[in-house]
């Protein structure tokens, strides 16, 4: 995908802090929540949060960088 696909899709690859991308995939619910739910989507995917580790991802970072972004759209799709 390109830089224009990336644009026009709304949500570039770039670093993003986690509440912002929580926020952006649960909307409806209060940030605490829609980091705890991410949080859970990523621990109980194992090969997303393999990849993420890989990356050097840790729990308590409070951001992610543009690889582990890129690792997140891929699997669970973008906001």
């Amino acid at each position: 995908m390109n830089q224009r696909e990336d644009e026009r899709e709304g949500w570039p690859v770039k670093p993003y802090y986690k509440r912002d991308l929580a926020v952006a995939y649960a909307p409806d619910i209060t940030p605490v929540a829609a980091l705890n739910r991410l949080s859970s989507w990523v621990h109980h995917h194992k090969v997303l949060y393999r990849a993420l580790a890989d990356s050097g991802y840790t729990d308590r970072q409070r951001m992610f960088n543009s690889v582990q972004v890129e690792l997140i759209f891929r699997y669970l799709g973008r906001p």
